[in-house]
């Protein structure tokens, strides 16, 4: 399992995808650091900043593209032929590299929310958004890794996903939001900090549970999914 969490890291870092990862946690934390710096209430910044940018936008962006890429990349440049036919079980394929996408996704989005919560509030609001959104990240990062091996347009459902369901519909339409895993996410961190700048109908179990449905189940369907992979890497 170390040696595919060592391929998967090697090969995602050495990939330009990597590069498209750093815009969008800067601008989170430029944003923050500039309104703090203007004098900018808090209230006024905080919630668009912190719910709107950082955990609707940069933490599931983030995760799709490591999601999607730590096996999607492999399927489309037809190398998983080779991991394929290694005598390994599926989910020691599917394991090390649910735990890169995890981790590299987590720590991308944790830098820049900690400091765009102490700035907006507290070093314990910080902590607990980095804190959330590791979580979010696992969540994200199964149903994203899911997808890579369901369809041959990952980046493309899951961008429906992101911004279709939890984007348009989430802030319109309030039954969605507990389907949401970006209300999960702002749901645990606010239970882990309270706060007026967090705010959602989402109780804090039922996001706990969710995201574990979520993050087992996703886990669970690409573990399945490809052990009945073809070798030609074929998927519907």
């Amino acid at each position: 399992m170390s040696t595919v969490s060592w391929i998967t890291a090697r090969g995602l870092f050495g990939r330009r995808r990597f590069l498209i990862l750093l815009p969008l946690p800067l601008l989170l934390l430029g944003l923050a650091m500039l309104c703090r710096s203007l004098g900018v209430q808090p209230s006024d910044w905080g919630p668009p900043v912190l719910v709107g940018l950082g955990l609707a936008v940069v933490l599931p962006v983030v995760s799709l593209i490591v999601g999607t890429g730590v096996l999607g990349a492999e399927i489309d440049d037809g190398t998983v032929v080779h991991i394929l036919t290694k005598p390994l079980p599926r989910w020691q394929i599917v394991l090390p590299k649910l735990a890169v996408a995890t981790v590299v996704s987590a720590a991308t989005v944790a830098v820049p929310i900690f400091v765009a919560g102490v700035l907006a509030d507290s070093v314990r609001l910080g902590s607990a958004l980095a804190a959330a959104s590791a979580l979010g990240a696992l969540a994200y990062s199964a149903l994203f890794l899911a997808l890579s091996l369901l369809t041959r347009r990952p980046v493309l459902l899951g961008l429906v996903y992101v911004l279709i369901w939890e984007g348009l519909l989430g802030n319109f339409v309030s039954g969605t939001k507990v389907l949401s895993i970006q209300q999960w996410v702002v749901a645990m961190a606010d239970r882990m900090a309270p706060t007026d700048l967090l705010s959602t109908t989402v109780s804090v179990p039922v996001a706990a549970v969710l995201t574990a449905v979520v993050a087992v189940g996703s886990t669970v369907l690409a573990i399945d999914r490809l052990r009945s992979f073809s070798m030609a890497g074929e998927t519907s």
